[in-house]
């Protein structure tokens, strides 16, 4: 089986709600065929996706990602339950560990043995959604026992997100699909050769796993100020040790050590030079409209099932996010 390839919208907007519905609005009517959720804080991703069903007719809506660590078993599949119902058939469940900013830095939540954390919230929290009653006792990192709700229908998917070996073949093999983000170009083959390895394990064809990821995207002529406005944007994100990390297993140790030794001496001399352009272009979509819908295509043809065009700007900037969400309208762009 071939899966379709699939253009979504990165939500929410902002933190407004109407900004939100306006966008889902829009991109019902401009083609796109997804919106998908990020869930770092405010607005709550799970609230404001059931907010907006009754906006949309056709958007396929998932989440990329709810944080595993945020909320308890009962309360996810609870909150799942309910928006599946109010969008049959077209919601996705995306879970993942998120990081340390976010996790103990904004909610004082220890980041702790995050693969099995997911791996284990996806199992139980699936159960619960097929209708059974927990009887999870002897897990590693959750427990649950004797909480049961009616069955959903039709059934949730349930994505996991990775992005070093470890967790990507542990979100294939336990997950419906797989979501990535903010990964250099020139490690996504080794990327989709561990979720082949994940699938076989799984007992899957890789061909059957969707692989979702989100792009950070600047459509610009001015190619020199969008990488300055790229770095400004993430180097925080690279600077904490999910992403820095992540970037050494990519082959960059170099950058990402000079990024995490800038960032901690507050040197931003240092840590903008080790996000050099090069970088920048690995990790972002940065350019002309052609560029970046180019760049787009090769992905998908490489591997991307779905990808989510999330624009890269001030926060607000509701005409900086519709110009580069405008580049990848059904009439504006093909695979």
């Amino acid at each position: 089986m071939t899966l379709a390839k699939r253009m979504a919208v990165t939500l929410p907007l902002n933190q407004s709600l109407n900004d939100t519905i306006d966008l889902v609005r829009w991109a019902e009517d401009s083609g796109f065929t997804d919106g998908w959720f990020a869930d770092p804080g405010a607005p709550d991703g799970l609230t404001t996706a059931a907010a907006i069903a009754a906006h949309t007719e056709k958007l396929r809506i998932g989440m990329a990602i709810v944080p595993v660590y945020t909320r308890s078993l009962t309360v996810l599949a609870a909150s799942t339950d309910v928006i599946a119902q109010a969008l049959p058939g077209r919601f996705i469940l995306g879970l993942g560990s998120s990081s340390e900013a976010i996790m103990q830095n904004f909610n004082g939540i220890k980041l702790e043995k995050p693969l099995t954390r997911v791996k284990e919230t996806a199992i139980v929290v699936r159960s619960i959604l097929q209708g059974e009653k927990t009887n999870f006792t002897d897990l590693e990192t959750v427990y649950s026992r004797g909480y049961s709700q009616l069955p959903t229908t039709p059934p949730v998917p349930i994505y996991l997100a990775g992005l070093r070996p470890r967790m990507l073949e542990m979100a294939a093999q336990y997950g419906d699909g797989v979501i990535l983000n903010l990964w250099p170009k020139s490690a996504l083959p080794k990327m989709l050769e561990h979720i082949r390895i994940g699938a076989e394990r799984g007992s899957k064809k890789f061909e059957d796993i969707e692989v979702v990821n989100r792009y950070a995207v600047i459509v610009s002529e001015d190619k020199a100020q969008a990488y300055d406005l790229f770095r400004q944007h993430f180097i925080p994100y690279f600077s904490n040790p999910v992403y820095n990390n992540f970037l050494k297993w990519c082959g960059y140790e170099d950058e990402a050590n000079e990024l995490l030794e800038g960032w901690q001496s507050r040197d931003r001399e240092r840590t903008a030079a080790a996000f050099h352009d090069g970088l920048v272009d690995q990790i972002g979509v940065v350019g002309t409209a052609e560029e970046c819908r180019e760049r787009i295509r090769t992905h998908s043809s490489q591997g991307i099932t779905t990808s989510i065009i999330a624009p890269v700007g001030r926060r607000n900037d509701l005409d900086g996010a519709y110009s580069t969400l405008s580049a990848f309208t059904s009439e504006e762009f093909q695979f």
